[in-house]
């Protein structure tokens, strides 16, 4: 009885140890793969700043019985200056990146006719100052499929949340209406190396539905003084809105011009 019970004993003992290292090898294993992981993966940020203008910017709320007025034409428009700021994580082929890229134009002046926006009346000779906010928090994946010495071109799916309100004030009256909303949109980027240290880059987002559309796209000169560290020049076009079948009519244009800069860690 006693061998038996020894026996056992052994035979439980080799099975524990068996377990323990099967534990410590994969321990070892998510370990080793988790730093392999972390020295693949590349962090980096990018900072663009300068001016904007105006194109269009019009607006009528509700779309079936308020009146349709421009922001810009109707009033003046001051804002000029805008920043964005985007960050991601690349490994390999694949780049996941957040980005806020807030907005927020003022106008005023005297109108000529009267004006129904959100349920109120602005009469016609008021000064009026408007507001337009549309701020723009994004998640993007994105998978480069063409990965050459001369050419990248990488396509992907955003994910947009828009923090957004349209405000009139004459002094008296004041209307506000606010939209926060989800929207997927298509990403696309196409990089060109055309010349040691030199690229250009066309990258941005961009949707179009029967309800609306949206285009957030950059064109860039981009230069390369070090490998980590890369300075934009360029052009950007902010573009769409939505008519939303009586609730809200409204759609804006923009042109930014920017300096932008990306550090790779």
């Amino acid at each position: 009885m006693i061998l038996k019970e020894k026996g056992m004993f052994i035979r439980r003992n080799e099975k524990m140890k068996k377990i323990t290292s099967l534990v410590l090898f994969l321990i070892l294993t998510a370990i080793l793969g988790a730093k392999t992981f972390a020295l693949s993966v590349t962090p980096w940020i990018n900072v663009e700043t300068g001016g904007f203008i105006t194109q269009y910017n019009n607006v009528k709320i509700p779309s079936d019985t308020g009146t349709q007025f421009s922001l810009c034409d109707d009033l003046s428009t001051d804002s000029w200056y805008y920043y964005r700021i985007n960050a991601g994580l690349d490994y390999k082929r694949h780049s996941l990146s957040f980005l806020y890229a807030p907005l927020l134009v003022e106008s005023s002046g005297t109108i000529d006719e009267d004006i129904t926006f959100y349920g109120k009346t602005f009469s016609a000779g008021s000064e009026i100052t408007g507001l337009y906010k549309f701020n723009s928090y994004r998640v993007t994946y994105a998978y480069r499929f063409i990965e050459t010495t001369q050419f990248n071109v990488s396509a992907g799916i955003t994910g947009k949340i828009r923090d957004a309100y349209i405000s009139l004030d004459d002094g008296t009256t004041t209307a506000k209406r606010v939209n926060l909303g989800f929207v997927p949109l298509i990403h696309l980027s196409a990089e060109w190396f055309f010349a040691p240290q030199f690229s250009l880059l066309l990258k941005g987002d961009g949707l179009v539905v029967p309800q609306g559309r949206a285009e957030d796209f950059q064109l860039a000169f981009v230069y390369s003084p070090i490998d980590n560290l890369a300075i934009r020049a360029g052009y950007r076009i902010l573009e769409g809105g939505s008519d939303g079948g009586g609730s809200v009519y409204s759609f804006s244009m923009f042109h930014y011009f920017g300096l932008g800069i990306e550090y790779r860690f």
